[in-house]
């Protein structure tokens, strides 16, 4: 199905399966006298919810990404989110904005699996872009977000060997930024640094933890839990949780930056948790998701860690990580687990 925003009729539209319909019902929600729109949240931190948010919000968040990627009109969009969601209505209202002809594809592990003609603009999750990665020479712009890129899925896509004219960014954002406020490109030059859009600020509390005041789509400040490197007013670098922080021996340790680091050695998931201890107060404990085997052991012995106390006290292998229902780690659960199977 193809919507051209340039030329729209709704009634001249068919629309037939259950996904169509739903956008069908979007379209007429949009056109409608409402200033809002009803937005569902993903039920990954508890029960899925309802709530309404301001159209000229969206509108304001649509026109930052367009002009952010240089989106113009009658530019090819290709739709593979669920339009329940945030990521989903925010790829039509950009498409409605933007006035770009849209490609709708039924939300599945592999949406580009039928394109056979070039894109200019598409937003998957990583889980779609792994599943994707013959077809991403087709797609200009691509968008990355729901979950941190991997470091392993990075390497994949360098490996592809695209051209200048592909550019691939991972997002940022959260459901009160709707959307993203900041792109990271990892094609065709990977950047370590965020880059956020105009108008939106950032800056520092004192814990270290990023703050937003993004006030076309919220009038507030918003607080993170992000500890974040800032460059300059207008770039960062995503450090980890402070959640997430663990302290060995009276040292900091940031777990997403060394996971980071053993991705780009080995395929696997690999995690690593603060288990208590007497003496450091938190052992650094490296979980590596698969079976044990000889090579991974070599493979992370050979890694060179900036720290001494960023190699770790001890490796263990599990056959499967812990996961929230959205596919994340669930590093609560990890934690519990190898702590329970550490005491018997």
């Amino acid at each position: 199905m193809l919507i051209d925003f340039n030329n729209l009729n709704i009634n001249q539209l068919s629309f037939h399966t259950e996904f169509e319909r739903k956008i069908e019902n979007f379209l007429k929600e949009w056109f409608s006298e409402k200033t809002g729109v009803n937005v569902q949240t993903s039920g990954s931190t508890g029960v899925p919810k309802i709530f309404e948010i301001e159209k000229n919000k969206m509108i304001n968040s649509a026109v930052m990404t367009c002009n952010f990627l240089g989106l113009k009109e009658g530019d090819t969009a290709l739709l593979c989110l669920p339009v329940e969601y945030i990521s989903g209505k925010m790829m039509m209202v950009r498409s409605i904005k933007r006035k770009l002809k849209l490609m709708i594809t039924e939300p599945s592990l592999k949406p580009v699996e039928n394109l056979d003609r070039e894109i200019d603009f598409c937003a998957m999750t990583p889980l779609q872009v792994e599943n994707s990665l013959d077809k991403l020479y087709l797609i200009k712009n691509l968008i990355i977000g729901g979950a941190a890129v991997s470091e392993s899925l990075k390497n994949k896509i360098l490996k592809m060997n695209l051209n200048a004219s592909n550019h691939i960014f991972e997002t940022y954002g959260m459901s009160e930024t709707l959307s993203h406020i900041a792109l990271k490109q990892l094609m065709p030059e990977p950047e370590d640094f965020f880059t956020v859009f105009e108008n939106v600020t950032i800056s520092l509390d004192e814990r270290g933890c990023l703050k937003i005041f993004a006030p076309d789509v919220n009038a507030e400040t918003l607080q993170t839990n992000d500890l974040v490197e800032i460059k300059n007013d207008k770039q960062f670098r995503f450090l980890g949780r402070i959640d997430n922080v663990i302290n060995s021996g009276g040292a900091k340790i940031f777990p997403e930056e060394l996971e980071a680091l053993v991705k780009k050695e080995i395929p696997n998931e690999a995690i690593f948790i603060g288990l208590e201890d007497e003496r450091l107060g938190q052992k650094l404990i490296l979980v590596i998701e698969g079976n044990e085997s000889e090579e991974l052991l070599n493979k992370i012995s050979e890694i060179s860690f900036e720290k001494n106390y960023h190699k770790p006290k001890e490796i263990i292998f599990i056959h499967e990580i812990p996961r929230t229902p959205n596919g994340k780690v669930n590093r609560m659960a990890l934690h519990t687990l190898i702590k329970e199977n550490s005491q018997t």
